[in-house]
């Protein structure tokens, strides 16, 4: 019977009473709590897989014990639980805490329950639940049973995609039409070739359906944390059919995927840096697989043969270089490569950054867009999403009321020194102003970088995904590049010439 999730999964919330055993929401001899049951447990009668589902260590300090359950607000709207809604967890020693597992209800014999040694934080429930796990007891120890759902499970109707580029794991899924108004408990994802995976709070399961795990090719997460890939490595070329929600209302199963997860044999590609203009870099392409069909796609004017990437009037800037296998069989791979120059293609002017003698408005307009930190005097002031606009990246205005906070970045201390850094430009550009932005002095500094090579690192949740059922995530993109099709718009830059004138992205 399809259930009605949205209004059962709220009033399934524990009504518990922490007495002992007697008979509340007892059904002869059976009485019903909930317990804190461990992964490995919680997991052990629901899966087809040899390798138990471990707990969640967390390096951050404070989302592992975000496990506050949702519940219903009186204006009818449902009030979202912590992160890590529903588990239980222990601190440790560095500041970090571990999630253990999942408290959930569990039907039990009142015998079988006093003879338990560890009763697993049992505390009883004042009704029967719509889903509870069977617990047998042998020896004093007790034997999580496959759950059991009294209105059988429900049928979801949404769609799925996959990402083998994700920061948070070798692949993400992210599924729409996930049960609403409830607490996700578990998630059991299962393949064509009859492997099963449980999915685990914070490390595994996210928000709106967002869900991912790490096969052993990437080791760490954003947030530091190590994956746990033992449980997941042979998910690698398997095809998932199915995909298993458990709530307090039981389970809500996606049907009838066909989604293939492409075999991983690297997290990213190492890609030699080199000068804009004209000319070509290289990549490491020893560890690719030899029935790999290496097809590389970097932006307009870039074309890429063997390991070599060669480009034409290619601004300044951080690119990035994705390799796909034409034959479908394994992940894509990525690495960002920096073309770099030695010249300064703005010039101060009347309170803004103008196209420097020689220089066109593209030019001027990618120097813009590649500022990554300006500093003020002695202070300095990061750009971003999370920076500072000191210097306006479209208008190239310097912005005399930007704040840091509360605090003013120009203090009103009358004449102000500035230091330019933007990605692919070798020197820094600095200049003076006064608080009425009128020009004193130009000059240039030099950034001396070791680094020839640099790899590719992502960090966004919010990540990559492919189109319904494709296998990868296979986008060409290059953020803040100088490509004709990406600059731009020069009318600000021209008005200002005539006068006298950044994209990252889940958790734990």
């Amino acid at each position: 019977m399809k259930k009605f999730t949205s209004f059962i999964c709220a009033a399934a919330c524990f009504a518990a009473a922490a007495v002992p055993f007697t008979a509340n929401a007892a059904d002869g001899d059976k009485v019903y709590g909930t317990m804190n049951i461990p992964y490995a447990d919680f997991y052990a009668a629901e899966l087809n897989n040899s390798v138990p589902v471990d707990a969640v260590s967390s390096a951050t300090t404070s989302k592992w014990n975000g496990n506050s359950t949702g519940k219903m607000g009186d204006d009818g709207k449902w009030q979202s639980g912590g992160l890590a809604a529903g588990t239980f967890n222990v601190k440790t020693e560095n500041g970090g805490g571990k999630i253990l597992g999942v408290t959930y209800p569990v039907e039990i014999a009142k015998a079988d329950l006093e003879a338990l040694t560890d009763k697993y934080g049992f505390t009883e429930l004042s009704e029967k639940p719509k889903a509870y796990k069977p617990v047998t007891v042998e020896s004093g120890k007790a034997s999580f049973g496959k759950l059991v759902d009294a209105d059988g499970a429900e049928t979801l109707s949404g769609e799925m995609t996959v990402s083998s580029l994700t920061s948070w794991g070798d692949y993400q899924i992210n599924v729409k039409g996930i049960p609403s108004n409830c607490d996700i408990y578990g998630v059991i994802v299962k393949t064509k070739e009859g492997t099963d995976y449980g999915m685990r709070a914070l490390e595994n399961i996210w928000r709106n359906g967002q869900i991912a795990w790490g096969t052993g090719i990437k080791e760490k997460e954003p947030h530091g944390n190590t994956l746990s890939s033992e449980h997941y490595k042979t998910s690698q070329g398997q095809t998932i059919t199915d995909v298993t929600f458990i709530t307090l209302n039981g389970y809500s199963t996606l049907s009838g995927q066909n989604v293939y997860l492409p075999i991983k044999f690297a997290d990213s590609l190492t890609v030699e840096s080199g000068k804009s203009g004209k000319g070509s870099v290289t990549f490491d392409n020893t560890s690719f697989p030899a029935d790999y069909k290496l097809k590389g796609t970097v932006a307009d004017g870039f074309t890429v043969s063997g390991n070599t990437v060669s480009y034409s009037n290619a601004q300044p800037g951080s690119y990035t270089l994705t390799v796909s296998d034409e034959n479908g069989k394994y992940s894509d791979v990525r690495g960002s490569f920096t073309l770099t120059t030695d010249a300064i293609p703005v010039k101060y002017s009347d309170g803004k950054l103008v196209a420097a003698d020689g220089a066109s408005l593209t030019d001027a307009a990618n120097y813009l867009k590649n500022i990554t930190s300006v500093t003020v005097g002695e202070k300095k002031y990061a750009t971003g999403r999370r920076g500072v606009t000191v210097i306006d990246s479209q208008t190239g205005e310097i912005k005399l009321d930007a704040k840091s906070g509360e605090e003013n970045v120009f203090d009103g201390s009358g004449k102000y020194k500035l230091t330019v850094e933007a990605t692919g430009y070798e020197k820094n550009y600095e200049f003076e102003i006064n608080d009425q932005a009128s020009v004193t002095t130009t000059t240039t500094t030099t950034t001396t970088s070791t680094n020839t090579a640099s790899t590719s690192k992502t960090t966004a949740k919010a990540t990559t995904t492919t189109a319904k059922k494709t296998t990868t995530a296979s986008k060409t993109d290059s953020p803040k590049t100088g490509v004709s099709g990406a600059a731009l718009p020069v009318t600000f830059l021209a008005i200002a010439g005539a006068s006298a004138f950044v994209f990252r992205k889940k958790k734990s």
